[in-house]
């Protein structure tokens, strides 16, 4: 009887919530009429990220609970109504100083609590135990081998932002041993411990730290050689969805999907990092493919996954937010897909991606999400707890203004565009978008690129200067959209359309190497400034004539001062062979019209003429086009006469103007109203 009064007496409801800016007093009132009346415990995680106006009404309230309690009062008043009070009530707060969108408590509310610092834990004894709760016999030397891992590649390896070696990176890599410790009970137990390190932690290091830390792992494990994983079907149907998806079976795609199913296993959170072109995106759509592909065998479910942009939507739009006037609680998108995936009962997998940039604000909302509460707490006092199906991900560049607190909540691969090598892209271009009457240059395109892509694109990250800095996919992207804009000619004929002639076919192969060229000038050599141009001018003419091209630009200027002419007949001029020409020539001669204003006059460069000419060459062809420049270079004036004058009757120009209080909702509402909704979802 005594042990079951004294459970009865500590069996308390305990919730825990995350805090966020969003809450206000009348939200925490509701909180503490809750728990005074029920005799609850409640952890207010992240407390001091509450505004310090709120915080001021807090105290208040707290102060008027406690002092009830020290009356022994079994009914008080608060908040302009009576309710009971149970004397068990008690509330506990967890606070990150110093980080971006946190505020000091004030004394009034600091005086109710007793503070208490929380210390780094000893990792090896932790880990000991941990090791010995799944079964592991030599748990003591493998759980300091752990520690003396985490502590060597804190020191020796580079400081990178998403690097973390704290708790939360133990206790996955002891969740991954044991996991395999459960999957082969008769496998030596420091080769489970090599093999859930490597698993865990290479993924998020840099080319440049991969080295360093293959060392550190051989040091501490003299005696193991890491194993090679066969991991069967999973990587078959992973190489099938790479075909399905145009993409090339690069080994280091393939190891990075495979990381990242092996991180699904271990986290529910977790981040893909790296540049743009790094191929993120791709890395999840294709183990998404090859699971669904496998649902029917015995590990794998199909997945499902729901994609947004956190940045393009307010906190409010996203979470959920309750209106000023009105006390009306209005749903968030993430909440309401939350809910519709909690109460899916479908085994399948289902992945929330979160595909924009980290800032320290709204996904401190999420840290609760994040670690072992898996919940998601709403400004209306909701909870929404996660099913072990769903997992959350996160798609950025960087993590420059990430907290501590998030970095160690997430797995994390890291995926380096400079590991993929921009040949893979061409690879892909040339096998899945290249018409097929040019399928019998394959091999000399191919060539082309091999031979001066990369070379091209280095010279200019040693020598030139970019106002705006590029990534080298960007500019292979931009090469091979150039190309695609001159080849959809060579595009194969419909039904209704005549084949393509023998005058046709013949002006391809002579144009094929010019063309290449061109693009390359206009890709590669164009985001740079005129001092730039200028080297690259020099470099491109002496590769031109090492390689012996067949048709070198005139001594004149510089390569950026002629366009191709393919020698179409056009007027009364027969078809030609290809040639360079000035782009002055390729203009009749202005004449100014007798009643135009002087503002109205517009005389036409070589520059002019120049950018016109690709803007309404990758524009006809559904290409985006960005003019990047110093002010006053003619920006504005050269698109806009362009829209104004060169449109087709199936394009509508749409001019929207940015600047710093531009928002993604205005922008929206901009473009909405120019559409007429036609049905559901058809504007």
């Amino acid at each position: 009887e005594t042990t079951k009064d004294l459970a009865k007496a500590l069996a308390k409801m305990c919730v825990v919530f995350n805090c966020s800016d969003g809450l206000d007093f009348k939200a925490m009132g509701k909180f503490f009429k809750g728990l005074a009346s029920a005799g609850a415990w409640a952890c207010f995680d992240e407390f001091n990220r509450i505004d310090i106006e709120v915080l001021s009404v807090i105290a208040q309230q707290m102060i008027t609970i406690i002092d009830a309690i020290k009356a022994k009062a079994a009914r008080f008043d608060f908040e302009g109504s009576n309710i009971p009070l149970k004397d068990s009530f008690a509330v506990f707060i967890t606070m990150n100083p110093g980080y971006a969108g946190r505020t000091e408590l004030p004394d009034n509310l600091q005086a109710l609590f007793r503070p208490m610092a929380m210390m780094v834990p000893d990792y090896a004894l932790i880990g000991e135990i941990m090791f010995i709760s799944f079964g592991f016999g030599n748990a003591r030397p493998l759980a300091k081998k752990m520690v003396a891992t985490f502590t060597l590649c804190s020191e020796q390896l580079s400081y990178q932002c998403h690097y973390d070696y704290g708790m939360r990176a133990v206790k996955t890599v002891i969740t991954a041993g044991g996991n395999l410790k459960r999957d082969e009970p008769d496998e030596e137990e420091e080769m489970l411990l090599l093999r859930a390190l490597v698993d865990v932690n290479v993924p998020k290091f840099l080319a440049k730290d991969l080295p360093l830390y293959a060392g550190i792992i051989k040091d501490l494990f003299p005696s193991l050689e890491e194993p090679d994983i066969d991991y069967g079907d999973l990587e078959t149907a992973i190489r099938e969805s790479c075909t399905e998806l145009g993409l090339q079976q690069h080994p280091f795609f393939l190891k990075k999907v495979i990381e990242l199913y092996s991180m699904t296993i271990v986290r529910h959170g977790m981040m893909l990092v790296g540049p743009t072109g790094g191929g993120k995106t791709n890395c999840y759509n294709a183990l998404k493919m090859a699971m669904t592909k496998l649902h029917e065998q015995d590990n794998f479910e199909k997945v499902k996954t729901f994609v947004l942009n956190p940045k393009s939507i307010t906190m409010g739009q996203m979470y959920g937010e309750t209106d000023r006037s009105t006390g009306e609680w209005t749903d968030g998108i993430l909440s309401v897909q939350m809910r519709a995936f909690v109460s899916d009962t479908t085994p399948d997998k289902k992945w929330i991606v979160f595909d924009g940039p980290v800032d320290a604000l709204w996904i401190e909302n999420m840290n609760t999400v994040l670690d072992d509460n898996k919940k998601l707490c709403l400004v209306s006092g909701e909870i929404i707890k996660m099913s072990e199906e769903m997992t959350i991900m996160f798609e950025v560049e960087d993590l420059e203004v990430a907290s501590p607190a998030t970095v160690s909540r997430c797995g994390m691969i890291f995926m380096e565009p400079q590991s993929l090598e921009v040949r893979t892209l061409v690879q892909s271009w040339v096998e899945f978008k290249l018409p097929t009457a040019a399928h019998k240059h394959r091999e000399q395109i191919q060539q082309l690129f091999d031979d001066m892509l990369e070379p091209a694109i280095n010279y200019q990250r040693r020598h030139a200067k970019e106002p705006v800095p590029t990534v080298n996919t960007g500019l292979t992207t931009s090469i091979l959209n150039i190309l695609d804009c001159y080849l959809v000619n060579y595009k194969d004929p419909t039904e209704v359309e005549e084949p393509i002639s023998a005058t046709e076919l013949k002006r391809l192969a002579d144009s094929i190497e010019p063309l290449f060229y061109f693009a390359l000038i206009w890709s590669v050599g164009c985001t740079t400034d005129a001092t730039g141009r200028a080297g690259f001018d020099k470099w491109l003419r002496e590769q031109m004539a090492e390689k012996g091209a067949a048709l070198l630009f005139p001594e004149d200027g510089e390569v950026y001062d002629y366009m191709l002419d393919e020698g179409r007949p056009k007027d009364d001029q027969p078809s030609r062979d290809p040639a360079w020409a000035a782009w002055l020539t390729t203009q009749p001669e202005y004449q100014i019209a007798p009643k135009a204003k002087f503002e109205d006059m517009i005389v036409p460069t070589k520059d002019s003429i120049c950018y016109t000419y690709l803007l309404g060459l990758l524009t006809q062809n559904r290409k985006m086009c960005m003019h990047t420049g110093v002010s006053g270079t003619g920006k504005t004036v050269n698109v806009m006469r362009y829209l104004q004058s060169s449109l087709t009757n199936k394009q509508l120009p749409l001019t929207l103007g940015f600047s710093a209080q531009t928002s993604a909702n205005m922008t929206q509402d901009i473009l909405d109203g120019k559409m007429d909704k036609r049905r559901k979802g058809v504007y």
